[in-house]
């Protein structure tokens, strides 16, 4: 039940509104508190169905649009300093077959473990350049969020290769090979990157 007092009115729902249509169709507890929305309010609209709870602390309005790759928007609202890696970075850039059932994400070393109820998270340390080289920004359901480059990807692959499998590696460089350009200075210079030149130099020679 709504707490005394914190009854929602229509001028809210028109403030959740305004907040979600300058933040691509995300409420944040924190952009809702500055447009003069008490949480608990936000708690009132969710009872009432005129929210719906993504996670903690995040929000749509009932009604919006489906999102086309929830796991991942939510992810790069809530941890806006980590990167989609590895298993779900091939699923994004469409080099795999297998459906992840967790979003791989990268964090900097030293950086604390997220905590989000939804979605399941693997979580890796990547420190220096390996962290940082091949970041690319996609707006997935209004939200930007950080996944690395095809190739980069692939580097990281083979880096990590005793964790997601070998096998895995060596289909999404024949997929990679199948479906795009190939930029073999790109992925040598991810190789290097990730200390996997050598690794990678006869897979690369073999498949591309």
């Amino acid at each position: 039940m709504p707490r005394p007092g914190t009854k929602w009115q229509a001028a809210d729902v028109a403030a959740a509104a305004s907040v979600a249509a300058r933040d691509g169709g995300w409420i944040r507890t924190s952009r809702a508190i500055q447009a003069g929305i008490h949480p608990a309010k936000l708690y009132s609209m969710v009872e009432a169905g005129v929210l719906v709870r993504i996670e903690r602390g995040l929000y749509r309005l009932a009604g919006e649009p489906l999102l086309s790759h929830p796991d991942l928007a939510v992810v790069g609202a809530r941890v806006r300093q980590g990167v989609i890696c590895l298993i779900s970075a091939l699923a994004f850039h469409e080099l795999t077959t297998q459906i992840p059932h967790e979003v791989h994400l990268a964090l900097p070393r030293g950086t604390e473990e997220p905590r989000l109820a939804y979605p399941p998270l693997k979580t890796y340390r990547f420190g220096g350049k390996a962290f940082s080289a091949g970041v690319e920004t996609h707006e997935l359901d209004g939200v930007g969020v950080r996944v690395y480059s095809p190739e980069k990807t692939l580097a990281d692959c083979f880096k990590f290769r005793r964790t997601i499998g070998l096998d895995t590696a060596l289909e999404a460089v024949r997929f990679y090979r199948e479906q795009r350009t190939l930029k073999v200075d790109d992925l040598m210079r991810y190789a290097a990157i990730c200390r996997v030149k050598n690794v990678m130099r006869p897979y690369l020679e073999a498949l591309l």
